[in-house]
């Protein structure tokens, strides 16, 4: 391989800032806020930071499939946090999520507000609140969470390993390319497996599992993510390629996937969310927030 034996490391390793890719202006090697930043608050029980990540999908189409079974208290703002900006290290974002990743939730509707970061944990937060999309059955349930937690912990090879050696990194390099893209296409083939008995992840019923899974490896075999398709040959993985696109259809999925994105074409873009009548009128000041 072209890029073994290049590199030393060194006694004890140091921050380089220069050498961290598309992301290296707002990665550092410590926690806490970097500024001063209060966050805004809207009106609705749910306070949402976040953009519109693979990680911050999964909880805007939670909400969404929430308020599109009836539950009007799921009701939520959902304000455009610009991680490249850094608005992530402000302090008023730290305080709800001390490790600086989006998303993060506050909900207000209780007599203590509750601050939920991680969106595993955000997920499975609502879902017990409002008592669906998590089996309460044992088995049912085990079945669920099971696939709720191989998703978060198969995220960080998917994103943090191929997609940032894939896309992001500064130069490409052989083997983080060859190593990840090994360990993607078999995390591909566990949930192939999987799907190829069952309709859904956990089972016959759309649960969270879904929600958490879809936006990574549903995006993945669906072209939306890193561009990389046809490198990964996605097509071979036709039991996910069918659960990702009957998804994909969902309404509710479909205007989870709008919010606090900022990518792609306008018309798939609403920066912040504030009212369901938001997705009909994307004036101008919804689409483009004033920055802070």
């Amino acid at each position: 391989m072209s890029d073994l034996n290049t590199y030393t490391p060194p006694t004890v390793w140091t921050f380089d800032s220069e050498n961290g890719g598309k992301f290296a202006n707002i990665n550092r090697p410590v926690a806490g806020s970097t500024h001063e930043q209060v966050l805004p608050r809207g009106k609705h029980p749910f306070q949402l930071y976040s953009l519109a990540t693979p990680n911050g999908v999964k909880v805007t189409v939670m909400l969404e499939e929430l308020l599109a079974l009836g539950f009007s208290a799921a009701e939520y703002d959902a304000w455009l946090i610009r991680i490249q900006k850094g608005d992530q290290f402000g302090s008023g974002f730290v305080d709800v999520n001390p490790n600086s990743k989006i998303p993060a939730l506050m909900d207000y509707s209780g007599s203590k507000p509750v601050r939920v970061f991680e969106s595993g944990a955000i997920l499975m937060y609502l879902a017990e609140k409002f008592g669906v999309l998590l089996p309460t059955e044992p088995a049912a349930r085990a079945e669920c969470l099971s696939w709720l937690f191989w998703q978060m912990g198969s995220a960080p090879y998917l994103g943090g390993g191929f997609g940032h050696f894939y896309a992001y990194a500064p130069t490409k390099m052989e083997y983080p390319i060859n190593r990840f893209s090994m360990e993607v296409k078999r995390e591909l083939d566990v949930l192939n497996r999987r799907l190829a008995d069952s309709r859904y992840v956990g089972g016959d019923d759309y649960t969270i599992a879904d929600i958490a899974i879809w936006p990574w490896y549903g995006g993945l075999v669906l072209g939306q993510l890193y561009d990389a398709a046809e490198f990964l040959q996605v097509q071979e993985y036709t039991h996910v390629v069918r659960w990702a696109n009957e998804i994909a259809k969902r309404p509710a999925v479909i205007r989870g996937r709008m919010v606090n994105r900022v990518m792609g074409p306008l018309e798939s873009q609403l920066h912040e969310r504030h009212d369901a009548s938001d997705f009909d009128t994307q004036t101008q000041d919804k689409l483009v927030p004033a920055s802070p």
